[in-house]
């Protein structure tokens, strides 16, 4: 591993132990009380997730319509990172619902969507870097966007709120953490997408 991708993982490293850090010391809520600090977490880390992969898609549809081969690489990155974290959420919304509903509501709705957009993604993802092709990578990345975001909008909700109960709040100290979590979220998210660049530019010259 060269010392930018190892710079790069360090980087990331410490964005998540700050956030974990944060989210420890987040504003508690009246209902849930210290347990909703893992709403926080859950909640930057899956918007964290969709915002990868919506860029991811458009990143790629950038590099389709102007045959940019770096746009390519950079969804393929995107959505990586994407998929890392979309993945990533789902014990964290295991623990959310342990916490604060006391039993895991696996037949929940939207819970069983993104168990089955993790696995589709997993799998689409590892075909994709298998291949390794950038028009394809960016194609899918663009249908994969696409379609979640079709089919969670027609979703039902049942224990998650419509969106967004923090932001309708009202409670600017809980609105302002939640916007602090999702920004050192959001740049965790651009420190692996950098690593994934790198990893792939490595891949491409160990392949030759």
């Amino acid at each position: 591993m060269s010392r930018t991708q190892s710079k790069l993982l360090i980087e990331f490293a410490g964005a998540v132990g700050i956030i974990a850090v944060l989210a420890f010391f987040g504003p508690k809520d009246e209902t849930l009380g210290a347990n909703v600090r893992i709403v926080y977490l859950h909640g930057a880390w899956v918007l964290t997730a969709e915002a990868a992969l919506t860029v991811a898609g458009l990143t790629g549809l950038v590099g389709l319509i102007g045959h940019l081969e770096k746009w390519n690489d950079w969804s393929a990155a995107l959505g990586r990172t994407g998929l890392f974290f979309w993945l990533t959420y789902i014990p964290l919304s295991l623990w959310a619902m342990e916490a604060n509903w006391n039993g895991l509501f696996l037949t929940e709705p939207r819970f069983r969507l993104a168990v089955t957009f993790a696995v589709v993604g997993l799998l689409v993802q590892s075909g994709l870097w298998i291949i390794n092709l950038g028009w394809l990578t960016s194609t899918a990345n663009l249908i994969y966007i696409v379609i979640l975001r079709i089919v969670f909008s027609n979703a039902r909700y049942v224990m998650h709120p419509p969106p967004s109960p923090i932001f309708n709040s009202g409670n600017w100290q809980i609105i302002s953490f939640f916007i602090a979590l999702n920004f050192l979220a959001w740049l965790a998210a651009y420190f692996l997408s950098s690593w994934f660049i790198q990893l792939a530019g490595k891949r491409v010259v160990t392949d030759r």
